[in-house]
């Protein structure tokens, strides 16, 4: 199941606040060249508003954009002259949480052993396993004892993932 979080009509720019102050005072200009140039490379998208927070901008669109379109605002902003390149990350599209239940696995994972499963152990077998490479954690997996008695536990694990779980499907599947 996702949580709510940003709309998946954000393109979100991290950049320390200089940049951010500089880049802002100049978002009407910036979102009529945006529109441009968007509109140049024949785009269904367009740039709605800009606004900051303290780490970042956030580029608010009429869709969902694609990874064509976040290359072009990406390589646009990074040209711009109000800005320092060096302090300037990727563009990307606005993430949110996706939590996974993992059922049956065992509490006590070596026989004749009092040492029982840690976060730390899952998240080095999630490492070690290849359908978690292009997954990230957004938080230390949790591991619950089923109850006092027994000896399988539940493993819960949040990941940064889109809006539409796409992650999360992909792994369920």
């Amino acid at each position: 199941m996702t949580m709510k979080g940003l709309s998946k009509k954000q393109i979100i720019v991290p950049m320390n606040i200089d940049n951010n102050n500089s880049f802002i005072k100049n978002s009407a200009t910036h979102v009529a060249n945006i529109y441009k140039l968007l509109r140049n490379a024949k785009s269904d998208i367009l740039v709605d508003y800009i606004y900051s927070d303290p780490l970042r901008i956030s580029i608010v669109t009429n869709k969902v954009s694609l990874q064509s379109d976040l290359q072009i605002i990406d390589q646009y902003v990074k040209n711009s002259e109000d800005i320092n390149i060096l302090q300037v990350d990727k563009s990307q599209l606005s993430q949110s949480k996706s939590y996974l239940k993992i059922i049956g696995i065992p509490y006590y994972p070596h026989s004749k052993s009092q040492d029982h499963l840690t976060s730390s152990n899952v998240e080095t077998i999630l490492k070690q396993n290849q359908i978690f490479d292009n997954i990230k954690l957004a938080s230390k997996p949790r591991v619950i004892k089923v109850s006092s008695k027994s000896d399988m536990s539940i493993i819960w694990i949040d990941i940064w993932d889109i809006q539409s779980s796409s992650k999360a499907k992909g792994l369920i599947n």
